[in-house]
C-alpha cells in the first residue's frame, strides 16, 4: 500500500489562527501587532482580545463613513480603556475563496505553537486531523457548542492545551478492531497534561466521490490505513477491486479528493466530511464489523476532582528497576480489592530499553523494559483505591497518576451493518 500525503499548504501560522474565522459574506480580516511593556497586566492582555473579537472586524467602508463615526474610539472592557490607533492593527487580505464560501480551518503545524493565549466564550478543544475527522465529532460529542481546532499531529494537540491556544484536547487511545494508539500512550507520559474524561465513539464509514463519478471509473481509494483495512471486504463485495492508498486520516483524503478535483479517486470518510467538501456518497455503511467504536480521552492542564456518586475510572502508568517480574503482585493489589481492570498495556521504556543482568555462569542476559499503562474502575477518592497504589508504589520505582475521571455511560448503537450486494 502507497503512501500519499495531503497538501501541505494546509499548513496553518500562528497569525491566521488568530484571525476571526471569515464567513459566507467576504470582509476584512486584522492582526494584531500590538506589543505590551512589561509592566502591562493581563487583564490589559484580555481587553485587547475581546476589543479585537467584537468592535474591530468591521468593512473598511463601515469603518470610513458610517455615520460619520470613526474607529479610533473604542468601549472599555472590563474596566480597561483602549483604542484602535493603540493596538497598531493592519489590514491584511480576504480570506474567503474566489467563490465567497468560507473557508475551513486548517489544522495546525509545530510552527503554529506560541505561549499567547487566546480567550473567547466557547470552551476551545483541540484534535487531531482535519474538520470532518471523528476527531472532531468527538470533540463535539464531549463538549457541545464547543470551538473545535484542528491540529495537523497529536503532539502538536497536546501542546496546543499546554500553551493556553486550547482548553482542552480529545484525542484516541484505542479502537474495538485496531486496538490501541500506541503513539498517544507515549505523549501521554511525555506531557504533563491529565485525564479528566472519556468519550466513545461509533465509527461509521461512507465511500465519497465528486459529483457524477460512478465506481466504474474509480482507480483507486484512499483513507487512513485503519479505515481501509476496516472496509476491505465491503469494498470487495461492491466490485471496487482497485488499488488502496494511504493519507493521514479520513476527511483528509475527503478534502484531498475535493481539492485536487479526483475524478477517479474515492476516500473512506464520514458522511459529514461528504458534506463539508461537497462529496457524494456512493456508499453508506460500509465498515465491516458495525461493532467500531474509537475511544477518545479528553485532557486538559488541571485534574478533576474526583467523585463518588457516579462511575469513575483511573489511568495509571508504572515501571519497575526489575522489570516485569513485580508485574503479578501490582495485579493482586488490586485484585485484593474486588478492583476490575479495563485495559493494561506495554511499552517500551525509552530511557532504559534494555536491562543487562551478568551472570559468570551463563553470561549476559539482554531483558526489554517496559512501562504498564493500567485502567481500573474506580475512583481516587475511595479509599480501596487509595491503598491499592500505596501498595502499588511500594513495588515500583515509577508510578504516575494520569488522571481519575467519569466514564462514557451513554448508551451505545452499533453502526448499521454494511450493505449486502
Amino acid at each position: 500500500m502507497q503512501t500519499l500525503s495531503p497538501p501541505t499548504s494546509n499548513a496553518l501560522n500562528l497569525k491566521q489562527l488568530i484571525r476571526p474565522r471569515p464567513r459566507s459574506r467576504p470582509r476584512p480580516s486584522v492582526k494584531c501587532v500590538y506589543s505590551f511593556e512589561p509592566a502591562s497586566t493581563r487583564a490589559d492582555w484580555q481587553s485587547s482580545c475581546a476589543i479585537l473579537a467584537s468592535n474591530v472586524q468591521q468593512n473598511s467602508a463601515d469603518n470610513n463613513n458610517h455615520n460619520g463615526a470613526t474607529a479610533d474610539h473604542v468601549a472599555a472592557v472590563n474596566g480597561h480603556k483602549a483604542s484602535v490607533t493603540d493596538l497598531k492593527l493592519v489590514p491584511i487580505q480576504n480570506l474567503a475563496d474566489s467563490n465567497n464560501k468560507p473557508l475551513q480551518p486548517k489544522p495546525l503545524t509545530i510552527s503554529d505553537l506560541s505561549p499567547a493565549p487566546m480567550h473567547g466564550s466557547k470552551l476551545r478543544v483541540a484534535y487531531q486531523g482535519v474538520p470532518g475527522a471523528y476527531s472532531e465529532a468527538a470533540a463535539g460529542k464531549a463538549y457541545p457548542n464547543c470551538e473545535a481546532i484542528p491540529c495537523d499531529q497529536f503532539e502538536v494537540a497536546f501542546q496546543a492545551v499546554e500553551l493556553w491556544i486550547a482548553d482542552r484536547a480529545v484525542l484516541p487511545v484505542e479502537n474495538s478492531l485496531g486496538g490501541s494508539i500506541h503513539r498517544n500512550y507515549d505523549l501521554l507520559l511525555r506531557h504533563r497534561l491529565h485525564i479528566v474524561g472519556e468519550v466513545q465513539l461509533p465509527v461509521h464509514h461512507c465511500l465519497l466521490a465528486l459529483p457524477g463519478v460512478r465506481k466504474e471509473f474509480l482507480t483507486r481509494v484512499i483513507s487512513h490505513p485503519q479505515a481501509l483495512a476496516q472496509c476491505e471486504h465491503t469494498l470487495t463485495k461492491l466490485g471496487i477491486n482497485v488499488a488502496r492508498e494511504a493519507v493521514d486520516d479520513t476527511a483528509g483524503a475527503a478534502e484531498l479528493v475535493a481539492t485536487n478535483n479526483l475524478r477517479d479517486t474515492a476516500a473512506v470518510a464520514s458522511a459529514r466530511a461528504a458534506e463539508l467538501y461537497g462529496l457524494n456518497v456512493m456508499a453508506d455503511g460500509i465498515q465491516d464489523d458495525p461493532s467500531n467504536v474509537t475511544r477518545f480521552v479528553m485532557l486538559a492542564r488541571e485534574p478533576i476532582i474526583p467523585r463518588t456518586d457516579r462511575p469513575f475510572k483511573t489511568s495509571i502508568v508504572f515501571a519497575h528497576d526489575k522489570g516485569t517480574s513485580v508485574l503479578f503482585k501490582v495485579l493482586s493489589a488490586f485484585a485484593f480489592r474486588n478492583i476490575s481492570l479495563t485495559k493494561i498495556e506495554s511499552r517500551p521504556h525509552r530511557n532504559r530499553p534494555i536491562r543487562l543482568v551478568d551472570d559468570a555462569n551463563v553470561g549476559t542476559a539482554k531483558h526489554f523494559e517496559y512501562l504498564f499503562y493500567v485502567d481500573f474502575d474506580a475512583s481516587m477518592a475511595e479509599v480501596r483505591a487509595q491503598n491499592a497504589l500505596a501498595e502499588v508504589q511500594e513495588f515500583t520505582s515509577f508510578l504516575r497518576v494520569l488522571g481519575s475521571y467519569p466514564m462514557d455511560m451513554t448508551p451505545w448503537t452499533p453502526s448499521s451493518p454494511p450493505p449486502s450486494h
